[in-house]
């Protein structure tokens, strides 16, 4: 591929977390090139207390992905990064993630707030939540019952029928328009059902990814899940992102080991993706290295 080409290659990647967080920090180099959208459901951890006490969107994976791109510390990314620690009502709140709400408190949209503090930080990466409405992942089983939230989600026995979000809202602008302008479109690593999945149940998203001219591939996790996403097969989860994005097909999948029982319907790229330090983690280097190689085939 030329390199005209490579630096002109738009990427997108979707998901939460500390997936998400890994896949953008590997592509650190690509700059502006790059756009993370960022689910905003979670209603764990300090992102969960301040949702239950102040509402909004969840800023969690967010600041998580902007802290994985921070390249030079400094006293700003300290501070965006500093966790409470304590016997009062603080304990366990990050200072990023109060920062965030308090300008959404002050009337700033969220997209502005980010950007803000991207620019402090000197984050070139664009990192879009995927709606700035607050919803809430919420999951039907196959005995009938409602379960609201993403905690509750991730702890069921057994997994769920289907998915939504509750209430329904509409994707940012920016996240649809990166996707209909994006040459590559990476889905994952990461929760599966929590991280990856509540930004396909966005409709303006499911219909951006059904006539998206990318090359969409997903990445497989390394390690099992925890649970119910641990107990799907990877030709469940392709077959639930397919249908959150209308029945358009993946192109490729990114896995640490062949996966015969999805040939010839999808392109493997079989690499060894694992850190040496983490065998559960992804590597960057190794990450990056299997993204160029699928901007090279483009």
């Amino acid at each position: 591929m030329s390199t005209k080409s490579t630096e002109t290659t738009r990427i997108v990647a979707i998901g939460g977390g500390h997936g998400l967080g890994r896949v953008l920090s590997s592509l650190a180099d690509y700059g502006s090139q790059v756009t993370g959208i960022v689910t905003t459901t979670d209603n764990g951890g300090s992102t969960g207390r301040i949702r239950a006490c102040q509402g909004g969107i969840a800023w969690g994976d967010m600041r998580n992905c902007i802290n994985q791109l921070i390249t030079e510390p400094s006293i700003g990314s300290m501070i965006f990064e500093y966790r409470f620690r304590g016997n009062g009502e603080l304990n366990g709140h990050n200072l990023g993630n109060l920062m965030l709400t308090a300008l959404d408190n002050l009337s700033i949209r969220p997209l502005d707030a980010i950007n803000l503090i991207r620019d402090m930080l000197q984050v070139k990466p664009y990192i879009i939540p995927m709606s700035e409405h607050p919803s809430d992942l919420a999951a039907i089983t196959y005995d009938g019952k409602i379960i609201n939230g993403e905690t509750s989600v991730d702890e069921l026995a057994e997994i769920p029928k289907r998915l939504y979000l509750e209430p329904a809202v509409p994707a940012t602008k920016e996240a649809v328009n990166a996707i209909i302008d994006a040459d590559i479109i990476l889905l994952g690593p990461g929760s599966f059902l929590t991280s990856i999945m509540p930004v396909l149940l966005l409709r303006d998203i499911e219909q951006a990814l059904k006539v998206s001219t990318a090359k969409i591939a997903f990445i497989t996790n390394i390690d099992k899940e925890k649970g119910p996403a641990g107990e799907m097969s990877l030709k469940t989860m392709l077959y639930w992102c397919e249908r959150a994005m209308a029945g358009r097909v993946i192109d490729t999948i990114i896995t640490d080991e062949h996966q015969p029982q999805l040939a010839p319907r999808y392109q493997q790229m079989v690499l060894d993706l694992a850190s040496n330090n983490h065998e559960w983690r992804h590597d960057r280097d190794k990450l990056k290295h299997a993204i160029d190689r699928l901007i090279a085939s483009c």
